[in-house]
């Protein structure tokens, strides 16, 4: 059993926040993830969207898609609809083996404005979540039949972003609906990291490990400000920053004990002019690298 170690090139490259990070390039963010130890890439805006123009993009610098997000619109529509709107993204991905597809619920998301405090974002009863899982479920038995699973993202600013949304999602949908299991999303959402993975450990299928700094979290809660300056105040940093807040060795641990094999991606976006994409990213390699051998969990070369 090992698990394979992946990066999303956010600290380099922000499709979110892309002035944040503009004196950076995708050719870059490639080119120094390999260097530092990464094996894959998550797949970014920035990137070739033709599929072979992706495989030469990433193979230029052995690295392989190791996954990517999709922008769900379930919510407001029907299942063949939202099937068809990702079928292109989906074939990609299965032609280019990547291990899942990162979905997200985004038709009512507050993330991605920066003027809309985070506090705002939609909060589903349980019977709502319950007929979505119901709709999400046809989708990723469509994706599994395709070759391609389908892992879910709790994010901070959507609808499925605390532990209670991820239980009753989970609880309601079928197997075909894995779970992607996000470290810091799930503190930001003052969730109880450890116990979201032993509830759901045996629905991960994707992991994005990265790390939050408490203060900015509380205060963007407390301030009531959205989760992109969350974002660029600091909210989130690596593995392995003394900054950081999460007992990321706890988790790898809970990983082995789980049997889990799959990707563990670094995930963390910043601001480079105060955390150097390089830097961080080596610093949450190497400290994740380490945890692993604490645990017994072997890393993939």
């Amino acid at each position: 059993m090992s698990v394979k170690i992946g990066i999303s090139p956010i600290a380099w490259q922000n499709d979110d926040l892309p002035d944040l990070t503009a004196k950076f390039t995708m050719e870059q963010a490639l080119q120094e993830a390999r260097q530092i130890g990464y094996t894959g890439v998550e797949r970014g805006r920035r990137m070739p969207q033709d599929t072979e123009g992706l495989r030469h993009y990433l193979s230029q610098n052995d690295l392989s898609l190791c996954g990517g997000w999709c922008s769900g619109n379930l919510m407001g529509a029907e299942v063949a609809d939202e099937i068809a709107a990702i079928a292109a993204q989906v074939d990609q991905f299965v032609a280019l083996r990547a291990p899942c597809l990162v979905y997200a619920e985004c038709s009512n998301t507050v993330q991605g404005q920066i003027g809309t405090p985070v506090n705002n974002r939609p909060k589903l009863s349980r019977d709502e979540v319950t007929a979505y899982a119901a709709k999400l479920s046809e989708v990723a038995k469509w994706t599994a039949e395709q070759g391609l699973s389908l892992s879910y993202h709790h994010h901070m600013g959507s609808m499925i972003e605390d532990e209670d949304d991820i239980n009753w999602l989970m609880e309601s949908s079928s197997d075909e609906v894995s779970l992607l299991f996000d470290t810091g999303h799930l503190q930001f959402a003052g969730a109880d990291v450890l116990r979201v993975l032993d509830r759901w450990g045996h629905r991960v299928e994707h992991v994005h490990f990265k790390d939050v700094r408490a203060d900015v979290t509380s205060r963007m809660r407390a301030e009531n400000r959205s989760f992109l300056e969350g974002v660029i105040a600091g909210a989130f940093t690596v593995p392995g920053d003394p900054e950081g807040c999460i007992d990321f060795q706890a988790v790898t641990h809970a990983l082995k004990q789980g049997d889990y094999s799959g990707w563990i991606v670094v995930e963390a976006e910043q601001d480079p002019a105060k955390a150097n994409p390089y830097r961080y990213s080596k610093m949450g390699y190497d400290h994740i690298v380490d945890i692993c051998g604490l645990s017994g969990l072997q890393v993939a070369a």
